[in-house]
């Protein structure tokens, strides 16, 4: 089949690359524009637009928004015969459904109808799930609610930060993808509409959403902070500045919420339930290092407690 790409993050270019190496034409990648990015804010192109450049002889297409005129008469003039999306973020007009004959096909990463949204993944995490996995399903106006074609599950272990699911699903979802590609041409895929049951809704984490909540169970604490890395960054605040936390442990320590103590080698820090042990923190304008040395270097005292101003 003649294909039209569309995404734009990393995890969108392992689908990207593996449709390359499948036996359909990719014609043309559709992507978010240049964004501002690093210190210089200088315009950035995105990962699936810099690796549509390395291939050379592909249609790269930036459109504002996807309902702008010109970019649905040129994406009529290519005729692809389906459009794969991984992770595009720009929300689709039925006029650009419309022009490819098979669709728009969507992987998601999710067991749809569960969580329908941006941010599918941090929020099994977050939410105590035991298994997530991914979906494929033709896209229809409401959001992820269109017909599934293929799905597949994956086990969320104790450890795993949305990072970790991600980089798995991204290579387990892109097979998933083009399997379904190859179902739609040889006409042995009939998507199934989604069951009215079970429908909950992931939207994209705030920065206010990642804070952590110190009277909280443990058990929160950590799915937050790990359904928060890398992105947006679970956080409390240390004397007034915010302080992030990528990565903690649960141990059986007791201290009272926001309590902190802190050793040479370890920094505990008391929640609603057990302690947890700061791992891996981030201080405000700094790059992240170990939470012992970050003690250290503040020199913590028996009156400084997380999560107070």
């Amino acid at each position: 089949m003649r294909v039209v790409f569309a995404g734009t993050p990393e995890v969108s270019v392992t689908a990207l690359k593996a449709i390359v190496a499948s036996g359909h034409e990719l014609v043309a990648v559709v992507t978010r524009p240049d964004a501002p990015a690093g210190r210089g804010r200088k315009l950035v192109a995105s990962p699936v637009a810099q690796y549509a450049e390395e291939l050379g002889g592909i249609e790269i297409l930036k459109p504002v928004k996807p309902s702008d005129p010109a970019f649905l008469a040129r994406l009529t003039e290519i005729a692809p015969d389906c459009c794969p999306v991984v992770a595009y973020g720009g929300l689709l007009p039925q006029a650009a459904l419309d022009i490819p004959p098979h669709g728009w096909i969507n992987l998601h990463f999710s067991v749809l109808p569960a969580w329908r949204g941006a941010a599918p993944v941090q929020q099994s995490i977050i939410s105590g799930d035991d298994v997530t996995g991914a979906s494929t399903f033709r896209i229809v106006k409401a959001l992820d609610a269109g017909p599934v074609y293929g799905v597949l599950t994956e086990r969320i272990g104790p450890k795993d930060t949305a990072g970790d699911l991600l980089t798995r699903l991204s290579v387990s979802g892109a097979k998933l993808l083009v399997d379904t590609l190859d179902g739609i041409e040889a006409g042995a895929l009939v998507a199934q509409e989604q069951p009215a049951d079970g429908i909950t809704l992931a939207p994209k984490l705030t920065v206010e959403d990642a804070e952590l909540d110190l009277a909280a169970p443990a058990l929160r604490v950590d799915r937050l902070v790990r359904g928060c890395n890398p992105s947006p960054g679970a956080w409390t605040t240390f004397r007034g500045e915010r302080l992030k936390v990528l990565v903690v442990s649960t141990v059986d320590d007791e201290l009272k919420p926001g309590e902190i103590r802190a050793t040479k080698s370890s920094v505990l820090v008391g929640t609603g339930s057990k302690a947890i042990e700061l791992v891996t923190v981030q201080p405000q304008g700094k790059k992240p290092m170990a939470a012992a040395d970050w003690a250290r270097g503040v020199r913590i005292v028996d009156e400084d407690r997380l999560g107070s101003e």
